[in-house]
């Protein structure tokens, strides 16, 4: 059964005398450990006043295809509500278990989303990242994300790693249901340490979110407005996931990475000042991050001096670039990764 608790293996004790340890003492003799509660609390209040609001506006707007600007910020909304289940399922917010899994699971209700799920699956991404037989975030139907991947599809999924680069973004379209749907598959099969507290959340999510909007607008309008909602909020979350690991070094059984180097060489950090800092929620610091999951949002830039100056000093490679070279680097990766069913013949010569 998945725990909805962030394993304490995600910030591990670093073997006494290792490169780990002297970076994690540099970063707590910085306080960048410390939490940021009322960084936090301002946050989330901007966010709940916001997601408020929003529903108001769409109340007062009424039965109009005005509607699908609302739809539109609803999908922003809701990835902003995610990161913050994110941050608590990382024990970034408060010190305790429970008051993080209480947050989590209020904002997993707010978006429709399996709290539990998310974390169990995240944490196995954490503890192996660009693993080919251990991230889960690598283990995707639709898509390749090293040659051995593609060489194992078949049938239409064959056609699709052919071609993903060029489908990928339609594709995350799609994230907001696989979403919905997975956190439902979970929940349904108790695979969540709170099955029963999900399940009556996931429904009351739904319930609330179907009867609003069909109360409010024409079925039509309404349809309209449930595809262009989720479809782009599937495109942002997918959008804010992607550029942080796709294209970085993919590892497979038996490799020989430290914890520091595991976690630096699969990472890739996007450059852009507080707008990118925002629209990511904070993932763009994605080297900080997974170095130290626990570490509150706002201080993973701060972090970033200490880390990259560390990673320099040692000939570690720091990988960071812009937000939209980032994409360039992946759509590039998915496109080498499906050549040999492109070209099949020189593939087998």
């Amino acid at each position: 059964m998945t725990s909805s608790r962030t394993s304490d293996a995600l910030d591990p004790l670093p073997p006494k005398g290792s490169e780990f340890a002297e970076l994690s003492r540099l970063i707590k003799a910085a306080g960048l450990l410390e939490r940021r509660r009322g960084s936090y609390a301002t946050r989330i209040g901007l966010n709940l006043f916001a997601f408020a609001a929003g529903w108001v506006a769409f109340v007062y707007l009424g039965d109009s295809w005005w509607q699908l600007f609302i739809a539109a910020f609803f999908a922003m909304m809701f990835a902003q509500l995610a990161f913050i289940g994110h941050d608590a399922g990382h024990r970034q917010i408060f010190r305790t278990h429970k008051a993080n899994d209480a947050t989590g699971l209020v904002h997993g209700g707010l978006t429709g989303l399996s709290y539990g799920w998310w974390i169990g699956t995240h944490n196995r991404h954490h503890a192996n990242p660009n693993h080919e037989d251990e991230d889960p975030d690598v283990d995707i139907a639709a898509l390749a994300f090293s040659r051995a991947q593609s060489s194992e599809k078949r049938g239409f999924l064959r056609w699709v790693a052919k071609y993903q680069a060029f489908i990928f973004f339609p594709l995350l379209l799609l994230e907001g249901l696989n979403l919905h749907v997975s956190s439902v598959k979970a929940v349904w099969a108790g695979d969540v340490r709170r099955h029963k507290l999900e399940s009556a959340l996931l429904i009351g999510h739904l319930v609330a979110y179907v009867a609003a909007v069909f109360i409010v607008l024409s079925p039509l309008t309404g349809l309209v407005f449930i595809a262009v909602h989720q479809c782009l909020w599937g495109l942002y979350m997918g959008s804010s996931f992607a550029p942080n690991h796709k294209g970085m070094e993919m590892l497979t059984s038996g490799h020989k990475l430290d914890f520091l180097r595991k976690q630096v060489l699969t990472s890739r950090n996007i450059r852009g000042g507080p707008v990118v800092d925002f629209v990511l929620g904070g993932l763009n610091y994605q080297i900080e991050h997974h170095l130290f999951p626990s570490m509150a949002r706002s201080n993973l830039k701060h972090a970033q001096v200490i880390v990259r100056e560390f990673c320099a000093e040692r000939g570690i490679s720091y990988a960071e670039c812009g937000w939209a070279r980032s994409y360039g680097y992946v759509l590039e990766h998915l496109h080498s990764v499906g050549a040999p069913l492109r070209e099949p013949a020189r593939a087998a010569a």
